[in-house]
């Protein structure tokens, strides 16, 4: 295995893969991250430059893409579903709607690599590229991405509509990460890419007054940071008003996420529960630990965990759409 470890600016150490199956035990899959090296040399560059361009313009659109393959893979799998219009378009799910963001960035990427490379890659590739340069360009690991995926035919709003939930507890959402094929450590290092964006109140003011009807704040919430967020999301107040999912790096993928659980000041409940939590004891506390001490395995521990995600179903059905938002006629 050959890996490269870099010091960046503020002391973070910055970890680059560069063999994947190597690194990830475990890993089964019929994709190849050299698919296109003669049917679309450019790809991996026009991915990078339009992912840095939309990241120029909006910080926040790194984390809204990564957020768009996560929700894209845990539906149907990583078929870019989540993509398509239409009365049953997964963006109009709960989870979705007026929620998920970056189509538009999507379908820039399309175009320029339709320009170059014009009905050879799919837009499940599209995305999952996006999502790792990502993490990537935030100070976050880069993996060689196993490619080949189809376009998936249909979406499946029914099933977008039981993603895992920040209202839900430690063990159902456990449960919905194993019936994916992924784990427990999974669940752990996935969630830390709340180390970056944003989330709106609706999706975690239930915390701040009234959490679970006792007429009280959740105990779990760090005062000064309840006291924060009672101000930006007060009762009755706009629940789109969005707060950072990480405090004390906003835009950055290092492990403060991690050291924020420890202290309290997870933003979403589903957050929190992962050290706060009775069942976190035996499950997903020690994990929030260990990460929290050790950047270098965070980043390894994403990075399988991105690749398991990435696998999920990539059945050879399917088709490479002209159109991320439309199948072919």
């Amino acid at each position: 295995m050959k890996t490269q470890i870099s010091k960046v600016m503020g002391g973070h150490v910055l970890l680059t893969v560069f063999t994947l199956f190597m690194l990830c035990s475990g890993v089964r899959s019929q994709l190849n991250p050299d698919i296109y090296a003669k049917s679309c040399p450019s790809l991996g560059q026009i991915v990078r430059n339009q992912v840095t361009i939309a990241m120029n313009a909006e910080k926040r659109m790194a984390a809204s893409l990564i957020r768009l393959h996560f929700h894209d893979c845990f539906v149907n799998g990583c078929d870019a579903s989540i993509l398509l219009d239409g009365t049953d378009s997964e963006k109009l799910a709960i989870p979705n709607l007026n929620s998920a963001r970056g189509f538009e960035v999507v379908d820039t990427i399309k175009a320029a690599v339709e320009n170059a490379c014009p009905g050879v890659v799919s837009c499940a590739d599209i995305l999952t590229l996006a999502a790792r340069d990502s993490v990537s360009l935030s100070g976050g690991p880069r993996w060689r991405v196993a490619l080949g995926r189809k376009d998936g035919l249909v979406a499946n709003q029914s099933s977008a509509n039981n993603l895992p939930s920040p209202f839900e507890s430690l063990d159902a959402i456990i449960a919905k990460f194993v019936a994916v094929g992924l784990n427990i450590t999974d669940v752990v290092a996935l969630s830390g890419a709340h180390t970056f964006g944003q989330a709106k109140c609706d999706l975690f003011s239930n915390r701040l007054f009234n959490f679970t009807g006792t007429g009280t704040p959740d105990a779990t919430l760090e005062t000064s940071l309840l006291s924060n967020l009672q101000s930006v999301c007060p009762l009755g107040g706009n629940g789109n008003i969005t707060a950072p999912l990480d405090s004390g790096s906003t835009d950055a993928f290092d492990n403060n996420y991690f050291k924020n659980l420890l202290q309290g000041k997870g933003l979403l409940s589903s957050d929190q529960i992962l050290f706060s939590s009775d069942l976190a004891v035996n499950t997903t506390k020690t994990l929030v630990e260990a990460y929290s001490r050790n950047q270098y395995l965070f980043f390894r521990d994403f990075t399988c965990s991105m690749i398991r995600m990435g696998n999920i179903a990539n059945g050879a059905s399917g088709e490479v759409r002209k159109n991320c938002r439309v199948i072919n006629n």
